[in-house]
């Protein structure tokens, strides 16, 4: 059965890695370009590549012969690059006007299911059962959902220089994260 104390663990883990609160500058900076977020569509994206993950992912990697810590650098760069974009205002990932995919990339793949998320849940693996880490992805899943539907009127309570000021410290945040895991993943490696 269930275990609710360690629901709640996992619910926080996976809460701190994908930090959707922390994600509300970059979800306001996409709506801004691109004009709406598809909270379903990138939730939905998300959910898909974090339960798939939980159950193949380990085997997906090894598949392509890609190990974790090699999936940690490449997730680390993408992220690296957001956050030079939140900082400098510069455009490095493109709406494609004709899948208008903005609500999977950047948004569900690498922000909210990136290779951070991803690999804490092969580390869950280790600690938890599959059902006591599926319900936390559920409840993470939940308040995604509910971050990404209020986006809208998240932007206008900050207003055009609050979102702005968030865009740039977050920006910041996002570089730092990504050196994080990108040091990590290196060190997993073993080049240094």
């Amino acid at each position: 059965m269930f275990d609710f104390k360690k629901i709640i663990e996992i619910s926080l883990v996976l809460f701190s890695v994908i930090d959707i609160l922390g994600s509300i500058p970059v979800i306001i900076d996409l709506r801004k370009k691109m004009g709406k977020i598809e909270a379903e569509k990138a939730t939905t994206a998300a959910a898909f590549i974090m339960i798939m993950f939980l159950f193949v992912g380990e085997s997906i990697l090894s598949l392509f012969g890609v190990d974790v810590a090699s999936f940690s650098v490449a997730g680390a760069i993408i992220i690296f690059l957001i956050g030079l974009e939140m900082i400098l205002g510069r455009h490095i990932f493109r709406p494609d006007a004709e899948t208008n995919s903005s609500s999977i990339i950047p948004l569900a793949f690498p922000l909210i299911a990136g290779t951070g998320t991803m690999t804490t849940i092969l580390s869950l693996r280790a600690k938890y059962t599959n059902p006591d880490i599926l319900v936390g992805i559920l409840i993470n899943l939940l308040l995604i959902y509910l971050v990404l539907k209020s986006s809208s009127w998240l932007g206008k309570k900050l207003g055009n220089s609050g979102a702005e000021i968030l865009r740039k410290i977050f920006g910041t945040v996002l570089i730092a994260i990504s050196i994080k895991l990108f040091g990590g993943g290196i060190k997993m490696l073993g080049i240094f």
